[in-house]
């Protein structure tokens, strides 16, 4: 496990090939919380496969859910495959309601609490 970011209760740690988040990710941290995961994703082999954990997670907000979409969009143009994301409850629900839940890769779609 490689820790990338530890900061204002919010952590990013790589375990393997899969960025892990947890806390309260907000505005405040958003930014160096997608630059972070960003960092990493530009560091990977293109053609290498990642997953996104954001289980821990604890509350749902339009900043978590922007840096879960950033790095989708940084991973897609890195050349890299995103074979699952995981989403806390909080998360899953407002990505289901905002219809945002259809741009995760499938079969990863089918969120995990």
């Amino acid at each position: 496990m490689s820790v990338l970011l530890d900061r204002d209760g919010v952590r990013l740690v790589v375990r393997g090939r899969t960025l892990a988040a947890s806390g309260e990710a907000d505005f405040d941290v958003a930014a160096s919380l997608a630059a972070a995961g960003r960092e990493w994703l530009g560091a990977q082999e293109s053609g290498g496969v990642v997953c996104f954990d954001l289980k821990g997670v604890n509350r749902a907000s339009s900043a978590a859910i922007s840096v879960m979409l950033e790095w989708l969009r940084c991973a897609r143009e890195c050349g890299l495959e995103v074979e699952s994301v995981r989403l806390s409850e909080p998360l899953a629900r407002v990505t289901s309601l905002a219809g945002i839940d259809r741009l995760l890769p499938s079969p990863a779609r089918a969120v995990e609490a």
